[in-house]
């Protein structure tokens, strides 16, 4: 067993390192699904429990205590835009856990016209992903290892795209108080994009992250931190529509600046710190009673991308809540994704 998850971490680590760059397809896999994971910032990787809807961001993270439980999750996005998300897991004694999910991302009606103008048909774009996913602990370890098969289909009109994707996951847990995780996703292939003369296919949003939790002792709080893009370091990006600090509207040269040696130094100091901070999510978990959380979250990098000239505002922020009653479990979250735009998902997990 440790020589299979070995083999898979270098797999992993090789594919990721291969296509970063590029155009990338399908960044629907890049949205929280999940009611959890859209509170904690967007990714719950590195969050240990018995809430299967854990596994959305993190394969390892399936264990037996899931077994049975079915979790539905569903955002009226923006606009017509709505997704949900599907999962059920079993147990699967000595030879680990297994879940099934789906994820469906509607992007509603649109009409079509011609090169003259003129109204020709109504039609919609889809996106989904099938998931097989499996996890299984090292044998005498705090080690819970997990792989996750992702089948992608989506379809714009009459154009269609199929991929293969491959999430590896290795997480480290000791009673709920430590928690440290590692995964790769996205790890595939595009078999048919959507156009077959495209001079360059796209690449799949794959990533690498390193993620870790801490239960406070004697406190009714855990802290937890992922790490995004551990493999790709310059994560800047500018908006076209950014025109802070330039001379006009309409020159997209930048005014003059001054040229000093400590000038350059804190520019230069000040980008490096803007980029770390773009890998970082950070946010906690309030443990109000067993059966009731908080959960709040900031993400700094979809702050700095989201926030509209001279308008900061709050974005990168997220909070939620989850309710346990016996077999019921209820979930929501609302993330300040921009200015006028917000995001509300709503989860449902039962156990059979």
């Amino acid at each position: 067993m440790k020589k299979f998850s070995l083999f898979l971490f270098s797999l992993s680590v090789f594919f990721s390192t291969a296509q970063i760059g590029g155009t990338k397809s399908y960044r629907f896999l890049d949205v929280p699904m999940t009611a959890r994971a859209a509170a904690v910032g967007g990714n719950a990787m590195s969050l240990w429990g018995d809430d299967i809807s854990l596994i959305h961001s993190n394969p390892a993270l399936l264990n037996p205590s899931m077994n049975k439980q079915l979790s539905l999750n569903y955002c009226n996005y923006v606009g017509d835009i709505n997704f949900w998300y599907m999962a059920h897991a079993l147990d699967l004694k000595k030879y680990g856990t297994a879940a099934v999910s789906l994820q469906a991302y509607n992007y509603g009606k649109f009409t079509g016209y011609d090169e003259l103008g003129q109204k020709t048909n109504t039609f919609k774009s889809n996106d989904y992903c099938i998931g097989f996913t499996y996890a299984k602990p090292l044998a005498d370890s705090l080690f819970n290892v997990g792989i996750a098969l992702k089948t992608i289909i989506s379809q714009y009109d009459t154009y269609h795209s199929y991929g293969n994707a491959l999430d590896f996951g290795i997480t480290y847990h000791t009673k709920n108080s430590l928690v440290i995780s590692l995964q790769a996703k996205n790890v595939g292939f595009i078999w048919k994009d959507y156009t077959a003369n495209q001079s360059q296919k796209g690449t799949l949003p794959n990533t690498v992250q390193l993620g870790m939790s801490k239960k406070i002792a004697k406190a009714p709080f855990k802290l937890f931190f992922v790490y995004d893009q551990l493999l790709k370091w310059n994560l800047s990006y500018i908006s076209p529509v950014d025109t802070t600090g330039k001379s006009s509207t309409l020159n997209t040269g930048d005014v003059k600046k001054d040229s000093s040696d400590f000038q350059k130094f804190k520019v230069k100091a000040g980008n490096r710190a803007d980029n770390f901070m773009r890998h970082f999510t950070f946010g906690t978990e309030i443990l109000i009673t067993k059966n009731f959380n908080l959960r709040i979250a900031y993400n700094y990098r979809r702050q700095q991308e989201m926030t509209l000239p001279e308008r900061r505002g709050i974005n990168g922020l997220s909070f939620g809540f989850g309710l346990r009653v016996k077999r019921f479990g209820f979930s929501y979250s609302f993330t300040k994704m921009a200015f006028p735009g917000n995001s509300n998902i709503l989860g449902l997990t039962f156990a059979w």
